[in-house]
């Protein structure tokens, strides 16, 4: 189970992943496109990253992981 009081990290995209999923559970994730995926982490309650330091390999990353996980668990 995630931990809320957890600060989130860019490196901790599994924990993301969990984040989001909790957070945006009806969502289709092959619908997510870069930039919401992007604003939708930064507004995670405990996102407390440096918003900049993203790269698009890290979001394409975290994508993949969120897909494979929701696939994983249907």
């Amino acid at each position: 189970m995630l931990d809320d009081a957890n600060p989130l990290y860019w490196d901790n995209t599994y924990e993301i992943v969990l984040a989001l999923m909790a957070q945006y559970s009806e969502v289709d994730v092959e619908t997510v496109g870069i930039e919401q995926l992007f604003q939708w982490i930064i507004r995670l309650p405990n996102f407390s990253d440096d918003p900049e330091m993203v790269t698009e390999q890290i979001l394409q990353d975290i994508l993949r992981e969120w897909y494979e996980e929701r696939s994983f668990n249907e």
